[in-house]
């Protein structure tokens, strides 16, 4: 207080409410009171889409009643009843519509046929269909790992019941059915898995017991014979009885 009179001190910033023409949205934004009401309008032109030359600002209250036209561009927004909340309604002369810079239909588009984008590589589409697959191709790899350890125990336990020196009957699927006498049991270096050899009582076989340099067992060539044991019957088979058993 000075010579008896009262000094009021305004803020220098004032936050008002922005509507305007050409838009349905209303935005929040903080202002200097000392700028021209030219400068705001370049300020607006950033927020509304409208060009400044073609603006014309109102101003209404907190609770939205009209006050008056902020039309001197020459003063300053501070000159104005403006606080804070206060809305400023920005009119564009320029012939922009409602809702102009909202309307996607107006948007130019890329178009591009159905097969085409299939083919590209850098798309969403690609993206979920190489998930896809990639979970497949896992699930598959973990199909056939389960069956193939499946085979190999069935073959386990079928060679633990094979003796050698057993009389035993072949039956693979497609050839006749052979006797013969087992000679080796185990695995092998030819092929993984579980084998039986079989030295056959007549020269059914493929060898004399040796496959790729190495001897498994004695017999004469062509009566000897490695089968998967699950093709291997174990019993009292004599040779006597040799080929009379077809499949």
């Amino acid at each position: 207080m000075m010579d008896g009179g009262v000094t009021v001190v305004t803020n220098p910033i004032v936050n008002v409410r922005l509507t305007s023409t050409i838009s349905s949205f209303e935005a929040q934004r903080r202002f200097n009171r000392g700028i021209s009401i030219a400068e705001l309008k370049g300020k607006l032109e950033m927020v509304v889409g409208a060009p400044a030359s073609c603006m014309d600002l109102e101003l209404f209250s907190v609770s939205d009643k009209f006050l008056q036209k902020l039309d001197d561009n020459e003063a300053l927004l501070g000159s104005y009843p403006v606080d804070d909340d206060c809305r400023i309604h920005v009119i564009d002369r320029s012939g922009g519509q409602m809702g102009e810079f909202t309307d996607v239909s107006k948007v130019e588009k890329l178009e591009i046929s159905d097969d085409a984008y299939g083919k590209r590589t850098d798309t969403a589409r690609h993206f979920i269909m190489k998930q896809r697959v990639g979970r497949i191709n896992e699930e598959e790899m973990a199909k056939k790992k389960a069956e193939h350890t499946a085979r190999e125990e069935e073959q386990k336990a079928a060679a633990d019941a094979i003796s050698v020196g057993s009389r035993c009957q072949v039956q693979v699927l497609g050839q006749p059915t052979k006797l013969g006498t087992v000679m080796y049991v185990g695995t092998a270096d030819f092929k993984p898995g579980y084998w039986v050899g079989v030295k056959y009582d007549e020269p059914l076989g493929k060898h004399d017991g040796t496959v790729e340099g190495k001897k498994y067992f004695e017999c004469e060539n062509k009566y000897g014979a490695f089968v998967k044991p699950v093709n291997v019957i174990v019993g009292d088979f004599p040779e006597e009885d040799y080929g009379l058993d077809e499949m």
